[in-house]
């Protein structure tokens, strides 16, 4: 790191580790910006080495001093129980501004338990603020039918016709990091989503193009997809009572709060990249090249 380097200020990335997290560490990286990443083990981060790795977990505030100190900004994901206390740990280290990561389902009312009480507490915070708000991450399909097309060339769906604009996590990305190096954009509350209105068989026929194979879309009942996803176990099982339309975002039983139709209408609330960064969002087949490998278990 450069004498530059280290006299600058840091911004402390939560999530660093994740597929989302690793873009906005790159981004930062190359606007020469430093970046600490907050890790519960970061032995394992595999971060580059210019990033500063540092042990802290969001669901223990008081783990957090270190990585806060001489930070001026904060990109936060969600964890409600310990939000309050989290942001006040980070006023009082300096911190001045904090980017969300929070979810389309609350610009929709289906999230009120999860991120919406993170967003609330980074408001009510004094600090300056942008709320980053994705629809669809692209990257469900990786940890849904990732699993099944890798072993057998298949995707369960109980939906197969319902439509959404699935997003890259580049460009989710993207988004965080203009809001971090702009001032001007302190204060937005963008709802983000793909350019493309895509239904799930949609979906899956770009990826099929994307790794040159065909892919069986076997249309189950929500009864059977839950069992499926249960036994599959990870992210799928994590979800499968949402997904199978069971319960809500929130977690409610027999509430579906997803829209299972074809026709989804975006209605200037939820913005594209366009719109955003004014410049195109990746298409979703561009999405589908780039993970390629992911879906076929190839190594580049």
């Amino acid at each position: 790191m450069s004498h530059l380097d280290r006299v600058l200020p840091f911004t402390v990335v939560t999530g660093a580790t994740g597929i989302l997290g690793r873009h906005v560490v790159d981004g930062l990286l190359s606007t020469g910006r430093p970046v600490r990443a907050v890790s519960r083990r970061p032995q394992q981060a595999g971060l580059p080495p210019l990033v500063e790795v540092v042990a802290g977990d969001l669901y223990e505030p008081s783990t957090l001093d270190t990585a806060f100190r001489t930070a001026t900004a904060l990109v936060l994901i969600a964890v409600p129980d310990t939000a309050a206390e989290v942001v006040a740990c980070a006023r009082a280290a300096g911190i001045e501004h904090i980017v969300v990561v929070s979810s389309a389902a609350v610009t929709a009312g289906y999230d009120t338990t999860y991120n919406l009480p993170v967003e609330r507490a980074v408001q009510a915070s004094g600090l300056d603020w942008s709320i980053v708000r994705p629809g669809e991450f692209a990257t469900n399909a990786l940890l849904i039918w990732g699993p099944s097309i890798r072993s057998g060339r298949r995707v369960i769906e109980p939906f197969p016709d319902q439509a959404g604009n699935p997003i890259h996590e580049r460009d989710i990305a993207d988004v965080i990091i203009a809001d971090l190096l702009d001032s001007d954009r302190r204060g937005r509350v963008d709802t983000i989503v793909g350019p493309d209105t895509l239904t799930k068989r949609e979906q899956v026929a770009s990826i099929a193009t994307a790794i040159g194979d065909d892919i069986a879309l076997d249309e189950v009942t929500p009864q059977q997809a839950l069992s499926f996803y249960r036994r599959q176990g990870g992210f799928a099982a994590d979800n499968a009572d949402w997904l199978s339309g069971f319960t809500s975002y929130d977690g409610v039983e027999g509430v579906t709060d997803e829209p299972r139709e074809a026709n989804l209408d975006l209605d200037g609330t939820y913005l594209t990249l366009a719109e955003v960064l004014g410049r195109p969002g990746r298409s979703y087949a561009q999405w589908a090249r780039d993970h390629a490998c992911d879906f076929t278990g190839s190594v580049d």
